[in-house]
Parts: structure tokens; C-alpha cells; sequence
């Protein structure tokens, strides 16, 4: 089984640890876009087309499934993917998982980049799926971009900033950005208040690898051999993880694995 995934950068690193962790016989093929990241500040138009580029970059190793690891790509370019990939190569998105956070229906805050903050699309699944619940939309400035460059100091501060704008009744955050679930511990230790229940963080990366073997008819192996390789492609040309990936715990699992093969 090979399951492909991609993203402008090392977000897709938490959707392929959760796929490595249920399959981890599955080979994997990283498609990233160095020269174009970061994808959210860019036109629609554009992050559609960087999008195929780096997927048809994928579909050329002949991968069973594609991951979409990245919520912005999601928004703009899903449906374009589908198109050009499918039926041959399932393409699964990436949705920020408001649905399950609303289930509760108590307060709950979204924390995404600028962009997709406020964004129709954003709004729409909270009109779909928290009608009626208490939710916080939270801009993150400069955070997803303080991930994957590793900038230890600039994570703090987005995650701080963030923080100081999400409401102390919160009780879950939604991580609308696959950047985000990397320093997830992070953003719990910033948003917990000391007389409140246990904070609930819902990323969409368990979700993604489960949606990745129901699309191709496979189950969860966990207890399978580790022997899945793993490809980096790096605008379509095999390479290494960028160096910010060892940064986080999903990134240096998948160096070593890189490394062994």
C-alpha cells in the first residue's frame, strides 16, 4: 500500500504520522512545494495551481490515496484535484473538525490563519455544524509560519497572541491549520486556565488517516511491521525533509525512517 500526501510545507508532517501510525507497513510519498510556500497568503487561482503541480507530482509514484494536508489547499483546490485525480487516486481533504467540537455544545474556539478566519468556507461549516453553540473565531498571526520555519520564539508569541484572544469559558479548540497539531501541547498549556476542565483539542489528522484507508478499502494495522518507506519530493524532485522537521516529534520519526531506507 502507498499513501501519498501533500502540503506547500511540513504541515502535512501531522496527518503522516497518524497515517504512519495505523499503517505503518504503508509506504509514503511527501509532496511538498519549497519554492511556493507558504500557500495561504496566495490567490485561490494560485494555490490551485501549486496544488496540482505538487499532487501530479504525487500521482507519478502511483499512490493508492492522496492526503491533502493542508486546510488551505483544501478550501481552494479540492474539487480541481478531484477532477484531474480521480476515480484512479482517491483524494481526501483536510477539514477543520468543527463538527465534533460542537457535539458538546458548549464554547469553542477556532484557531486558523488570518486568511481562512472569517472565511465564507469557514463560516459555513460553523452555520452546518455549531448552529446555536458559542464559537470564537481566533486569527493566528505568524503561526503557522513560525512551524515550519522552527522558530522556537516566534511560536510562543503567535501562541501567546492567540491565547490573549481566545474567551476564558473556552472549553475545546478546534486547530483549523495542519501546522497547528504540531505544537498542539503548546497551545493547551497557553489556553488552559487553572479552574477549568481539561482543555479538548480536535486537529484533523486521526480523521484523515482513518478517511485514507476507508477510500481504498484498507483497515488499521498498528501492530504491522514498520518496514513503510517514505519519499520526499520536493517540488516533484526527490530530496529531504526540510530541516525544521526535526524540530517536532512526527518529523524526526519520519527522518529516521527516510534515513533507514
Amino acid at each position: 500500500m502507498k499513501i501519498a500526501l501533500m502540503d506547500s510545507g511540513i504541515g502535512l508532517l501531522a496527518a503522516t504520522a497518524a497515517v504512519r501510525r495505523v499503517r505503518p507497513d504503508a509506504d509514503l510519498v511527501l509532496s511538498l512545494d519549497p519554492q511556493g510556500m507558504p500557500w495561504g497568503p496566495r490567490t485561490p487561482e494560485d494555490v490551485t495551481g501549486r496544488a496540482l503541480d505538487v499532487a501530479e507530482a504525487a500521482a507519478a509514484h502511483r499512490p493508492d490515496a492522496l492526503i491533502i494536508g493542508c486546510n488551505t489547499a483544501t478550501v481552494h483546490a479540492l474539487t480541481a484535484l478531484r477532477d484531474r485525480l480521480e476515480p484512479g487516486i482517491p483524494v481526501i481533504g483536510t477539514v477543520p473538525a468543527i463538527k465534533p467540537a460542537a457535539a458538546g455544545g458548549t464554547p469553542f474556539a477556532i484557531w486558523a490563519t488570518p486568511a481562512t478566519t472569517g472565511s465564507p468556507y469557514q463560516r459555513g461549516l460553523i452555520k452546518d455544524f455549531a448552529d446555536g453553540v458559542p464559537v470564537t473565531e481566533i486569527p493566528c498571526w505568524g503561526l503557522a509560519e513560525a512551524v515550519e520555519h522552527g522558530d522556537e520564539p516566534a511560536i510562543d508569541a503567535a501562541v501567546a497572541a492567540a491565547a490573549e484572544l481566545t474567551p476564558d469559558d473556552v472549553t475545546t479548540v478546534v486547530l483549523g491549520c495542519t501546522h497547528y497539531e504540531l505544537v498542539a501541547e503548546r497551545i493547551r498549556a497557553a489556553v488552559q486556565r487553572p479552574d477549568r476542565p481539561p482543555l479538548v483539542l480536535h486537529g484533523s489528522a486521526d480523521a484523515v488517516a482513518a478517511q485514507a484507508l476507508r477510500r481504498i478499502g484498507e483497515q488499521p494495522a498498528p501492530e504491522a511491521l514498520p518496514d513503510g518507506t517514505v519519499t520526499v519530493l520536493l517540488n516533484g524532485r526527490e530530496g529531504a525533509l526540510p530541516a525544521a522537521a526535526s524540530v517536532y516529534t512526527e518529523g524526526r520519526l519520519l527522518r529516521a525512517v527516510t534515513a533507514a531506507h
